[in-house]
């Protein structure tokens, strides 16, 4: 098998695992109950919550478990928006973000909210000019996120929160870090909200965070009992320990494993730009992790259906639809139609992108000699 889509979803390390086992035989007490076994998963809980937020360099009380970025996404937007109605209504986003974002949105606007969308340029990058003239003096909210899932491109989060909070210094600033994590540097000191998952840096599904500076506030989505503000329910400690032991993982040789994955990159990148009616969807400020692609004329479900059928696996979009990102870019329709992603990893080896590259070389030309003409 080779596996090239690890910004969808990455496969669980063996310490992930083996802490999952470990926590989920070893404390089975609630973490809430009061008594011996109770209170050694209530200590555990805190203790993983402090080394967490050791390692990122913030407040254990600034981190809300959640089940994944999307989650953590909805927390912030949504808690914002509630929490702050009578400041504003006024939210921005960019052009450039996941799906899930958008749904929000679009939520938020039935309830009232007017969302404004910031331009970006041609290499991707938040257009600074713009964001300063869409803040207004209600507006209570910029979500941006710091990589962005289909072409990877890397915002500067420092730069933009000081636009932000000179235009307006009550406008609060969240990111999704989802594609950020393990892959680049990031300080949560630029950022008031930001969205973690665990299964986007080799650790399980189903948890993840909201990383939530002390000043901010924002309303509940959820309620249940007593003992959580934003998150009730029994906290899930075997997935957070595991996430823990993930998360100390991504930022150990970080700077490492990004020049590897580089030379990985350049290596498909060389190749395929030389075939005809492929382009590259990347540019100066796209990390390497992810390579996003275009074709003139054949169908990327097509061609990503067929690299399947061999164990080789990818991401495209669906049944024509467009990409948001690509067409943000490039503002091209056709373009923005039919790509793939490839994403890499750290754990990715040579072999496997020499036999990605001579299978895709032999399966695209005869696609594009079939139809492609």
């Amino acid at each position: 098998m080779t596996y090239l889509d690890y910004s969808a979803t990455t496969p669980m390390s063996l310490d992930a695992i083996d802490t999952y086992t470990k926590i989920s035989k070893e404390y089975i007490g609630a973490i809430y109950s009061n008594n011996e076994i109770g209170r050694k998963a209530k200590n555990l809980l805190d203790t993983t919550t402090k080394e967490i937020s050791d390692m990122l360099n913030i407040m254990d009380s600034e981190i809300i478990y959640t089940n994944g970025a999307t989650e953590a996404n909805n927390m912030a937007l949504i808690g914002v928006a509630l929490a702050s109605h009578k400041k504003g209504k006024h939210i921005i986003v960019s052009k450039l973000e996941h799906s899930s974002i958008y749904e929000i949105c679009n939520y938020l606007e039935s309830i009232g909210f007017e969302i404004s969308y910031v331009n970006n340029d041609q290499d991707g990058l938040i257009i600074f000019d713009d964001l300063k003239n869409l803040i207004r003096e209600d507006t209570i909210l910029v979500s941006i996120s710091a990589v962005n899932y289909e072409t990877g491109v890397r915002q500067p989060l420092k730069m933009l929160r000081q636009i932000i909070k000179k235009e307006n210094e009550q406008t609060l600033f969240h990111s999704d870090l989802s594609q950020a994590i393990g892959k680049t540097s990031v300080s949560f000191r630029d950022i008031d909200l930001g969205s973690v998952s665990a299964h986007k840096i080799y650790g399980p599904k189903g948890i993840g965070f909201l990383y939530k500076n002390n000043s901010v506030k924002i309303a509940p989505l959820l309620y249940g009992n007593k003992n959580s503000n934003y998150k009730p329910g029994m906290p899930p400690l075997p997935l957070i320990v595991s996430m823990k032991e993930c998360i100390k993982a991504s930022i150990k040789d970080i700077d490492k494993r990004d020049r590897y994955v580089n030379l990985l990159n350049d290596r498909i990148v060389s190749k395929l730009e030389k075939i005809e009616g492929i382009k590259i969807n990347k540019t100066k400020y796209s990390i390497p992790h992810i390579l996003n692609i275009s074709f003139d004329s054949i169908l990327s479900e097509t061609l990503s259906n067929i690299l399947s059928s061999k164990e080789i696996y990818v991401s495209n979009n669906l049944n024509n639809e467009i990409s948001s990102s690509v067409m943000a870019i490039y503002n091209d329709l056709k373009r923005s139609r039919q790509t793939m992603r490839i994403s890499l990893s750290h754990l990715t080896t040579v072999l496997e992108i020499n036999r990605f590259l001579e299978t895709f070389e032999v399966e695209y030309r005869a696609l594009y000699n079939l139809i492609g003409r």
